[in-house]
């Protein structure tokens, strides 16, 4: 499918219709959703490469229980448009978050960031003055080891500039209609069915799939990981022992290079833990960011 998705054809099985709103920032027509009395806390979610914001789904609504939450769809990426390709670097795509927020005067308190999203709080850390505590969910953060660290950009440059491949990758996820099967090899995660059907509409897309490409050619995680001693944000790392895409191993090591930083181990849970057990994952998120709430009141 090479038409861009639809919000009133592919959008209608969307979780949390009714939170959703459609913002126009920096030439661009942003998709959010907004959960939680605007009177609480104000906490930002950012969601991984080639997902939406239905990844939240089941952890979101937990979270505006004690915040005001606000999650985009990240540029180039499900129902979020007008971004060029340029915007999908690390350092664009926080300052395009950030024109974002200052559009919706929404000022965070908190990130949660998964995969992808962990890079992209940091980046907004050091870029653009965020001070707040930052947890990053199965973090993206530790570049490719090696030559695969100068490799990896490449190819996924390559495969983004062909036309033909994202229509590729699409047409095999409509005709295969194996999604559930790639995404547990992928990530070690079993999910619902209502999470799967939404992958299943994001990949089966040209267009969403040449924007997670996009992000895959553009994205600068050794630059990112020289800075990351200079964050002094309070940081967690919540990561899944049997995470496919990213070893525990990694985690442990991108650790390292944050002073200050926590992990937390959750057992038996894939890349995806935050859709696969939201309850487990929310109650390390929420001790954090009660915690960090009371010393900045103490």
């Amino acid at each position: 499918m090479s038409r861009a998705l639809a919000w009133e054809r592919e959008g209608l099985i969307w979780p949390h219709r009714e939170a959703s709103a459609f913002i126009r920032a920096g030439g661009a027509r942003w998709h959010v959703q907004r959960m939680g009395d605007p009177a609480k806390p104000p906490l930002l979610l950012l969601h991984g490469t080639g997902a939406s914001v239905h990844s939240w789904r089941h952890l979101m609504p937990l979270l505006a229980e004690t915040h005001h939450v606000l999650a985009p769809d990240l540029p180039r990426h499900a129902f979020t448009t007008g971004h060029p390709p340029e915007d999908t670097s690390l350092p664009r795509m926080a300052t395009a978050i950030a024109r974002l927020l200052a559009t919706l005067d929404f000022e965070p308190e908190a990130i949660v960031g998964h995969s992808a999203g962990a890079a992209l709080a940091l980046q907004l850390a050091l870029d653009h003055g965020f001070t707040g505590p930052i947890i990053g969910l199965n973090s993206a953060l530790r570049p490719f080891p090696g030559l695969a660290a100068q490799l990896f950009p490449a190819v996924a440059k390559l495969l983004f500039v062909n036309p033909f491949v994202p229509r590729l990758f699409s047409g095999m996820a409509a005709i295969s209609g194996d999604t559930d099967r790639f995404l547990r090899k992928a990530t070690g995660s079993h999910i619902d069915a209502e999470g799967m059907a939404c992958y299943e509409a994001l990949l089966s897309n040209s267009r969403h799939t040449k924007g997670a490409l996009a992000m895959m050619a553009n994205w600068d995680l050794p630059r990112l990981q020289t800075r990351m001693r200079n964050v002094s944000n309070p940081v967690l790392l919540v990561h899944s022992d049997k995470d496919a895409a990213i070893p525990l191993e990694w985690a442990r090591e991108a650790q390292g290079w944050i002073p200050g930083a926590e992990l937390e181990v959750i057992e038996k849970l894939g890349h995806l833990a935050h859709e696969e057990a939201p309850e487990a994952v929310h109650a390390f998120v929420a001790e954090f960011l009660a915690a960090h709430a009371m010393a900045k009141t103490a």
